[in-house]
């Protein structure tokens, strides 16, 4: 599997990996990636342009081409339009329409999700599973039939197959963690590669949108937190994600919260920041407050006392990284407001002001896609090598 790749689908992503010739014996893998890398970002290219934009020699270059068309991942489009005499050059380019990916997304409270999505970003299907509360192995089950649903749905062959979950996910795609959905140590990945016969690659739902957004973004660092089931945070540093040697980076949603005891959590501890910020928890003490009539102001306290305990949980890794942007996914309807300006006002009262004078703190701009596009984003990075 190649190392992680990020940049928006269909755009003319960054990426996070070596553009230059590397050792003898890494030279091939790493080479192919490289053509089909510019491919993926700047479009049709003759050979020659390949040689020029990569440094390959263009005996090298001709014999991936050769070998990615014989594998049907490049495709040759004809002649280049040319006013200069002579024979115009072959243009090639990343075989698009030949392959799709599955992208799943575990976060939500209420639904499973997924799509089909093509290679330049596109959602071709869509189907979405009510989870009603669904855990553990029986949740394992639906994860695979919504799989199997949409590569039912898929009009190209599958590339792979991409899962956003929450909890703390090692790199063979085992839960090993996920208080929320009954999961200890579920190998994840193993079980959906046996059922439906392609690449399944399984990751942190938070790390995953935090590669789509990077891709969407200016392509800084940047800090994504992602609310839906639980609370998770996807990190990308000096222009690499950060997993942790436990895999467990950004699993911020059972941190416990101040020592005031708080609301019980599903881990079986109090006041962590998942029992005071999940979408279900927000979700039940809204709908509390409303039937006892506590109108707007009882909202805006409830969303606001949210967001204060996020910014407390994040001030320390704003102080430690000095990270510039924060962006929040999840529903905007509980984000957007209250709960926003209290994080904002919380980490700036909690930090140094001059350092954090350029702080900005938003929503993402990708929506309720964002975790699908983050699950094709890992399958073209692990499958070709692009972003």
């Amino acid at each position: 599997m190649h190392a992680f790749a990020l940049g928006g689908l269909g755009a003319r992503g960054r990426v996070l990996r070596p553009t230059a010739k590397v050792l003898p014996e890494h030279a091939r893998g790493h080479n192919r990636s490289l053509v089909l890398q510019t491919l993926y970002s700047q479009g049709a290219r003759s050979r020659a342009d390949l040689a020029r934009e990569t440094g390959l020699t263009r005996v090298t270059v001709s014999d991936l081409v050769a070998e990615l068309i014989a594998e049907g991942l490049v495709v040759e489009l004809g002649p280049r339009e040319s006013a200069r005499p002579g024979k115009p050059a072959t243009l090639i380019d990343i075989a698009r329409r030949a392959f799709q990916i599955i992208g799943l997304d575990l976060a939500e409270h209420f639904v499973l999700r997924g799509a089909v999505i093509d290679l330049d970003g596109r959602i071709v299907a869509r189907a979405d599973l009510p989870l009603e509360g669904t855990t553990g192995d029986a949740l394992t089950r639906m994860v695979v039939d919504l799989a199997a649903s949409l590569a039912a749905q898929a009009t190209a062959p599958l590339l792979g197959i991409g899962i956003g979950t929450p909890g703390i996910v090692d790199p063979d795609g085992t839960v090993r963690s996920a208080p929320n959905l009954g999961w200890s140590n579920e190998p994840l990945r193993a079980r959906v590669a046996a059922e439906l016969g392609v690449p399944v690659f399984v990751a942190n739902d938070a790390n995953m949108a935090v590669l789509a957004e990077h891709g969407a973004g200016d392509g800084g660092d940047l800090l994504l937190v992602k609310i839906g089931h639980g609370v998770g945070a996807g990190l990308i540093v000096g222009g690499r994600p950060v997993i942790g040697s436990g895999f467990a980076a950004g699993e911020i949603g059972h941190v416990v919260v101040g020592t005031d005891s708080g609301p019980l959590c599903a881990c079986g501890r109090r006041g962590c920041l998942e029992a005071w910020a999940a979408v279900p928890r927000l979700a039940a003490q809204l709908e509390d407050a409303e039937r006892a009539g506590g109108g707007a102001a009882a909202r805006d306290e409830i969303l606001h006392e949210a967001g204060r305990r996020l910014g407390i949980v994040l001030a320390p890794v704003m102080g430690a990284l000095n990270v510039a942007e924060v962006v929040l996914s999840g529903p905007a309807a509980l984000l957007d407001g209250a709960f926003h300006d209290a994080v904002v006002d919380t980490l700036r009262n909690r930090t140094i002001v001059d350092q954090h004078r350029d702080l900005r703190l938003r929503m993402t701009t990708l929506g309720e896609d964002i975790v699908l596009r983050g699950a094709a984003v890992m399958v073209l990075s692990g499958q070709l090598g692009v972003s």
